[in-house]
Formats: structure tokens, C-alpha cells, sequence
């Protein structure tokens, strides 16, 4: 069985069985904060559409708002979010975070009609490069590639491999061959492959990110509204923890450089792209304060609680993914019975 089928039902055995609402006491914690990438209509896509899970649609998202609100929690700043962890004073109500991570068009045209009609503050994470329209977004550039033909030879690693792209099945069979080989190159030799390939089969990248993303008067706009935080994101969308420390401390200074030189604002918030283990670990929290950042947040699963006052370099995320646009899934997770399994129980995941 797939792991997505494996997870959506061990999620509705937590949610049916009434186990994620009796053990929310115990598991629950001070508060959530939420990840998106996308919010745009036309839901999760069939075929062969190997990114859709980075998008929700703005119903989605209305559900989901209306579903933390009635689980009380209360949607505060991230910079109120921070301040509240760990802290002695009670507190009634735990709180909810949105952040949208990379600064893409449709956060401006779809999500913030959604957050503003809920009064619901929200965070957007920042690639300066993403944001002059030069990054190369190599995830969607390797969907475009196999998209575009039938036939798809590439070498990787020393490997030269012979992939047929004429089915969505063989489409998706290529693509997963390839994303993570293409995910672990060294992060300037990825950007490199990832350019040739595209110039090969007559994919312009420069225009997909162009497409894709809000430009600097876009982000002026949308920092304007008083629900929105900037945060910074790199330069150039790199996993940090795969650069040389120099290079990665580089890339946070920099990126928030950039931001305040455009916004007139210096973000205090940081989001490790990818996010994961292998992408951000604890030299980069190092970093990231060091840099100057007051937060930042990862992809790892979890809610927020107490102990990770002493990790605020290393926040967990609640992702709310196009795969699994179910509000009970959602509510599962707000119960933090999920998290606790994956975790080992542990609370706070900051190594």
C-alpha cells in the first residue's frame, strides 16, 4: 500500500475510533503552525501532476480556518506566537500560525481574501531570487520536463538511464526515479543539471518562476496588509545543512538583507527551505540565530510545546498538504495523537 494510503488511514482510524480526541489533553500542546506553499482552486489533480500535493484550494483552506477557530485556538502573529511559548502565564486558548513558504502569486490572489475574511494573521517566507524571477525551481522544471515527452534520457550521478515518459503511469515512474537522485545533488551542481536538462527539452525556467511567483511590487503590496508578515527564506532556496557553514550563514544574512532593502522592513522570522532532517539540522538553528532571526521553522511534524522555548531555532510545522484536504484529518492532527506516534512520543525533535 502507498505510504500516502498507509498515513490518510491510520489518520481516520485516530479520528473514528474517538482515540485523537481523548488523548488531545495529554498530547495537545500550546499551539500549532501551519504550513502551506500554494492556495489555489482546482484541488489535487490526477494524471500526472507530481507537485499538486504543495496546493490547497482556497475552500480548503476557508474549512480549515473555520474548523481551528471552533477547536479554539486563537490565530495570532507569528511574533505573538513566539513570545507566548514556554511562557509561565496561563492561558485559556492555544494558538494557530499560517505560513506560506517561497512568496508565490497565489498567496496574493488566493489565500489573502481567505485570511482576511477569517482576521487571520499569516507569515510568507521569502527567496529573494524567487522574487526577481531567477530561481531555478528545479521540482517544477523536472515535472515540466517529463510532461513534455514521451522519451526522457538523462544522466545522473554517473548514470546514464533510458526513462519512457509516454503514460502518466510511466510519467510519475520517471519522476519518482529522479526527484530524489536530482534533491541530493550538491546544491550548485543540482541548480546546474537542473538547467541543462531544461535547455535540452526546451523548458524555460526563468519563465516558470516568473509565472509562479510574486515580484517585489507584489510583496510591497501584500506587506502593506497588517495580517502579513515578511520572513526570509535564502537567497536562492538552497538546503542550508548541504552548503559549507559559510555559505549557508551567507544565505540567511543575505536573504533578510534583500527583504529589508525592498520592504523597508527586516524580517525577524526564518524558514529552512525543504525543512526536513537532511536539509536543516542543528548546526544551521546555530546559524539562524546567529543570522539574527527571533524563529525559524522547519517541516518537521509536530505542534508547539513549552520545551521548545530552548529551540526556537528549530519550530515544527503542521502541513496542510493537497493529498489530504480532509478536515479531519486536520482535526487529528490538532490533537497531536499523530505526531506523538511519529515522533516516538517525543515532544520536542530538535537534533
Amino acid at each position: 500500500m502507498p505510504t500516502s494510503a498507509i498515513l490518510k488511514t491510520s489518520l481516520d482510524m485516530l479520528y473514528y475510533s474517538g482515540a485523537s480526541q481523548a488523548l488531545s489533553g495529554l498530547l495537545g500542546g500550546e499551539g500549532a503552525i501551519f504550513m502551506l506553499h500554494h492556495v489555489r482552486p482546482g484541488g489535487f489533480r490526477g494524471g500526472f501532476a507530481p507537485n499538486s500535493g504543495l496546493e490547497v484550494t482556497p475552500g480548503f483552506l476557508s474549512d480549515v480556518l473555520d474548523l481551528v477557530a471552533a477547536k479554539g485556538f486563537e490565530f495570532v502573529s507569528l511574533d505573538e506566537a513566539v513570545s507566548r511559548v514556554g511562557k509561565d502565564a496561563p492561558r485559556d486558548r492555544p494558538f494557530a500560525v499560517f505560513t506560506l513558504d517561497d512568496g508565490y502569486r497565489d498567496n496574493l490572489v488566493h489565500a489573502l481574501p481567505v485570511f482576511r475574511r477569517h482576521g487571520c494573521p499569516f507569515t510568507i517566507y521569502v527567496a529573494p531570487a524567487i522574487a526577481d524571477g531567477t530561481c531555478e525551481l528545479w521540482w517544477k522544471g523536472l515535472e515540466a520536463v517529463i510532461a513534455g515527452t514521451p522519451h526522457l534520457t538523462v544522466e545522473i550521478n554517473g548514470e546514464e538511464l533510458q526513462l519512457e515518459t509516454a503514460t502518466d503511469h510511466q510519467k510519475q515512474q520517471a519522476w519518482q526515479r529522479l526527484y530524489w537522485p536530482v534533491r541530493k545533488l550538491e546544491q550548485h551542481a543540482q541548480r546546474r543539471w537542473i538547467s541543462d536538462l531544461c535547455a535540452r527539452q526546451g523548458v524555460n525556467l526563468e519563465a516558470i518562476c516568473r509565472a509562479e511567483a510574486m515580484g517585489w511590487d507584489e510583496l510591497r503590496l501584500i506587506a502593506r496588509d497588517p495580517l502579513c508578515t515578511i520572513g526570509a527564506h535564502t537567497i536562492n532556496h538552497y538546503a542550508v545543512a548541504e552548503l559549507e557553514e559559510a555559505e549557508a550563514l551567507q544565505e540567511m544574512v543575505a536573504s533578510a538583507d534583500r527583504i529589508e532593502q525592498e520592504l523597508g522592513q527586516r524580517p525577524v522570522h526564518f524558514a529552512y527551505p525543504y525543512g526536513d532532517a537532511g536539509s536543516a539540522a542543528t548546526r544551521d538553528f546555530s546559524l539562524a540565530a546567529q543570522a539574527g532571526f527571533r524563529s525559524a521553522v522547519t517541516t518537521r511534524k509536530g505542534l508547539i510545546h513549552s520545551g521548545h522555548k530552548d529551540h526556537l531555532m528549530a519550530l515544527p510545522r503542521v502541513s496542510l498538504s493537497g493529498e489530504y484536504q480532509k478536515t479531519r484529518y486536520v482535526d487529528v492532527l490538532l490533537s497531536g495523537t499523530a505526531f506523538a506516534l511519529f515522533n516516538g512520543f517525543r515532544k520536542v525533535n530538535a537534533a
